[in-house]
């Protein structure tokens, strides 16, 4: 971060210097060593991240904690299912009745509750067989 400062100070300085007409070039300059710096970074986290799931991997546990799934996810995933119940309730109770719109219920309810607990169910055979 202290070489993206000191490289936008001499990007400053030198467009005192040159004036406006280098402006241009001046700012993608800049923006490309920021582009290459982000580059980096996003690379080193990337090969961290996969050392991480390699490791699991071999261990034969699923990766948890923030990395694995955060919040939006598991936030998204709950409200999709939300948003999609209205229509499945809706087309449920319009064909089966009352006993329609309790098998859509149950399902929505299944669905989510697999999702939120499937952290803490055990790894299928087939999937240690693969690692």
């Amino acid at each position: 971060m202290d070489e993206l400062k000191s490289e936008l100070d001499a990007t400053l300085q030198a467009r005192r210097e040159l004036g406006t007409e280098y402006e241009a070039a001046l700012v993608d300059s800049f923006l490309g060593k920021v582009e290459q710096s982000l580059d980096t970074a996003i690379d080193r986290q990337v090969r961290r991240r996969l050392g991480e799931q390699q490791v699991a991997s071999a261990r034969g546990v699923r990766p948890r904690g923030p990395g694995a799934e955060g919040f939006g996810a598991r936030f998204g995933f709950g409200i999709i299912s939300l948003v999609l119940a209205v229509p499945l309730s809706a087309i449920a109770a319009a064909h089966a009745g009352l006993a329609g719109l309790v098998v859509a219920w149950l399902g929505i309810v299944g669905v989510n509750a697999v999702h939120a607990f499937r952290d803490r169910l055990p790894l299928s055979p087939r999937d240690e067989d693969r690692h």
